[in-house]
């Protein structure tokens, strides 16, 4: 990533500094004695990010004793950064939409991105911008996945590249359900796990990342070239291809449904209410869900390489929340049929409400949610709503990452009150959609 500035280098880790501004007597990584005059020689070097590593900690160590080279250090460092066009930058989030929605002011988009898909378009955009600024020792840090399996949890170790792999993977069940081509081949399984399994016993990203070098990998108009950036060029097109193929549907898009089996198999990769009776799987969802992943394992690999690195817009988390919160009922479900349920079971006349736990999710993305526990198909009334057995609440971020399997359901709610079984499996089923 971008190098430290000199002000990050008093490091106060144990060196004994000289007198009179000279070098330290015991620098902190080993022996390192040269002149007053030999390090400020250095300095030029250091600016452009040219120095050795050994070289590199002397002049540093040095710096946080002599004031003058340090005012030297610090002027020479701000010319480079004038001289040197910065084509990796760490904007704020907010800044693409405030683009597009000015150029869109002038000239309306021909396939404008449907609201639902806008979620995975961000997402894929930070994500982009984060790997352009990935070197070839980063693409191999090590990234451990985690996930809740009904009573345990589940790890996975891989690396930055494999994380990829992951996501091109499961992304590529929506390039099928949507007519564009499976990175994996026609042949290939269904099942996300499996597909990721594929990929990465294939090699993948972290084969190009190796085969394409140690240089930043960019081309004077920003696509990938060489070097790391080869390895991720993939995803990169087939995540563009993904928002071309939603700004090409038109009408009420949203309600389109997937044919049953093509987004992961006969149940897809996730349960709830996106999946109407014949097992077809609305649209809308299957790009949340997408959108969910390319969050949450963005932040994985921001992570992994010291990376800023924030929350969705307001609009956008708010749109996941709810995605998230929908799918409450099916998981309650599943894990009710598979005995992991605390709530004692109660028979329902069909067509009559049943208990309800009142679900509040604070922040920007956050609202209130009415959450069934007798039957996932079950309406909610105003009456029940106002007759709910439990109420729970949580940060809006705080309940994705439950949800991701990031933290656990003992530690995630902000506050809850009521049946104390209700809240119990409201959060354990919250988590229970956590998958690889």
């Amino acid at each position: 990533m971008s190098p430290a500035p000199p002000a990050a280098s008093a490091r106060g880790d144990g060196g004994t500094a000289g007198s009179g501004g000279g070098p330290p007597d015991v620098p902190p990584h080993g022996p390192c004695r040269p002149t007053h005059q030999e390090l400020m020689s250095l300095l030029g070097a250091w600016a452009l990010s040219a120095c050795p590593p050994e070289e590199a900690r002397c002049l540093e160590a040095h710096l946080s004793d002599c004031a003058p080279c340090a005012d030297e250090a610090l002027r020479l460092r701000d010319a480079a950064a004038r001289l040197t066009p910065r084509r990796r930058l760490d904007l704020d989030p907010r800044l693409r939409p405030r683009v597009l929605d000015s150029c869109l002011a002038r000239r309306p988009a021909s396939h404008p991105v449907p609201a639902w898909a806008a979620p995975y378009d961000a997402e894929a955009a930070r994500l982009d911008a984060l790997l352009t600024d990935i070197t070839a020792d980063e693409w191999r840090a090590p990234v451990r996945l985690r996930w809740f399996a009904g009573k345990t949890w589940e790890e996975h170790g891989t690396t930055v590249a494999g994380v990829l792999d992951h996501l091109m993977a499961v992304d590529g069940l929506l390039a099928r359900a949507v007519g564009l081509p499976d990175p994996l081949g026609e042949g290939a399984s269904r099942d996300p796990a499996a597909r990721t399994r594929a990929r990465w016993e294939s090699g993948g990203s972290e084969r190009d990342a190796r085969d394409g070098g140690t240089d930043g990998g960019g081309s004077s108009d920003g696509t990938p070239g060489h070097g790391p950036g080869r390895a991720w060029r993939p995803w990169r097109e087939q995540s563009r291809a993904l928002v071309r193929a939603a700004a090409r549907t038109s009408g009420r898009a949203g309600e389109r449904m997937v044919r049953p089996g093509a987004y992961g198999g006969a149940a897809g990769p996730f349960p709830g209410p996106g999946a109407d009776a014949g097992g077809a799987l609305a649209l809308s969802d299957a790009y949340l869900d997408r959108a969910f992943a390319c969050w949450v394992h963005g932040a994985d690999i921001a992570e992994a390489v010291s990376y800023p690195y924030g929350r969705p817009l307001g609009p956008h988390l708010r749109l996941l929340v709810g995605f998230t919160a929908r799918r409450l009922p099916a998981s309650l479900a599943d894990r009710r049929r598979a005995g992991l349920g605390t709530l004692p079971a109660r028979l329902t006349t069909a067509g009559r409400p049943g208990r309800t736990v009142h679900l509040e999710v604070e922040g920007a993305g956050g609202g209130d949610w009415y959450i069934p526990l007798d039957s996932p198909a079950a309406t909610v009334s105003r009456a029940a709503a106002r007759r709910a057995v439990a109420h729970v609440a949580l940060d809006d971020v705080v309940l994705c990452q439950l949800a991701a399997g990031r933290i656990a359901p003992d530690e995630a709610a902000s506050g809850a009150d009521g049946d104390p079984h209700a809240v119990h499996d409201v959060l354990f089923a919250a988590a229970d959609l956590s998958r690889l």
